[in-house]
């Protein structure tokens, strides 16, 4: 059963004695891997499933550590955006077979922690046969404990260290980094091919001002959690997922809406040929392409020209796709 284990802030604190994670399950090994990642991408499905495959032919537990927040924000840093929250990572990665899900606070404590007392750290609750990692793989203070070191390491401490190669696609490492640039530039599909999926983007539906209502376009106006990563302005065709009503082929638009003079970006989303009210369920949108810059019009009626357009172009590129 797939799990997800949010250690105290007790067990963060007490890093003298080594307590990092919490309590694993009572006499088992286990295939471990560390990092945050953020997206869940390709290159990490294809280390999980590897190392979810070997932790089960030997009877083992296949486990990740994920670091939140970002280490980034505990080294005084300013964070990248996030591609996934917690809850969607879980999923993803239940869904390749990882079996564990361990959550630790990146805090400045944690940063400094000798590799050493991290290794003993998770050889004291995870018990590991393995660890996996890239060949970038670091763990403990000023990532000292590298590849090498690790296997140094494991020789006297009774564990192996996989490497599995970054995932190379169209020329360049698939990484999170790619994705989140390939998102800010509006490239649908560089995103798509590192992802493996479409990109997903979820929130609340608010109210807005109405004006798409008015003109007969009604849209769902999405409030994303606000570390999340919003892709470039522009127009999008994309699905709809619902929370009641199934899914949806959708037209999107992410920008400052110019024709009436906007300010904020927002993020709002006509679902094609749908009526039901979506106030305060959440709304998903999964990005398929782009169709478009965002654009100020002369008048309204150019502007709703356009907008028909765009949903007609949606429409096509998702044809029968949804519920």
């Amino acid at each position: 059963m797939f799990t997800i284990h949010d250690p105290s802030a007790e067990l963060v604190q007490a890093l003298a004695q080594a307590s990092l994670l919490p309590p694993f399950q009572e006499g088992a090994k286990s295939h471990v891997t560390v990092g945050v990642l953020d997206g869940v991408h390709r290159g990490h499905q294809q280390l999980i499933v590897e190392m979810a495959e070997a932790a089960h032919a030997a009877g083992d537990v296949a486990a990740a550590l994920a670091f939140d927040p970002h280490p980034a924000a505990a080294l005084g840093y300013e964070p990248p955006p996030l591609l996934t929250t917690l809850e969607e990572r879980a999923e993803l990665l239940s869904a390749l077979g990882l079996d564990v899900l361990i959550v630790l606070p990146f805090t400045r404590t944690l940063a400094r922690t000798p590799a050493v007392e991290f290794v003993e750290a998770l050889l004291q609750h995870l018990r590991p046969a393995a660890l996996w990692g890239g060949p970038d793989l670091a763990l403990g203070r000023r990532r000292e404990g590298d590849v090498p070191f690790l296997q140094r390491l494991g020789t006297g401490r009774g564990f192996a260290v996989r490497v599995v190669e970054p995932l190379v696609w169209q020329g360049a490492l698939v990484s999170s980094s790619r994705v989140r640039a390939a998102l800010q530039a509006g490239d649908i599909a560089q995103a798509t091919g590192c992802l493996g999926r479409p990109y997903r983007l979820a929130g609340a539906v608010v109210r807005g001002d109405g004006r798409g209502r008015s003109l007969g376009i009604p849209t769902a106006n999405l409030t994303p959690p606000p570390e999340r990563l919003v892709p470039a302005s522009g127009i999008y065709a994309c699905l709809a997922h619902t929370e009641r009503s199934g899914i949806h082929p959708a037209a999107a638009n992410i920008g400052t809406r110019p024709t009436f003079d906007g300010h904020d970006v927002t993020v709002e989303a006509h679902l094609i040929d749908f009526e039901a009210d979506l106030y305060g369920q959440t709304l998903a949108l999964d990005f398929c392409a782009r169709l478009r810059d965002e654009a100020a019009f002369p008048n309204v009626d150019a502007l709703m020209a356009q907008m028909q357009k765009d949903i007609a172009q949606a429409k096509e590129i998702l044809g029968d796709a949804g519920t």
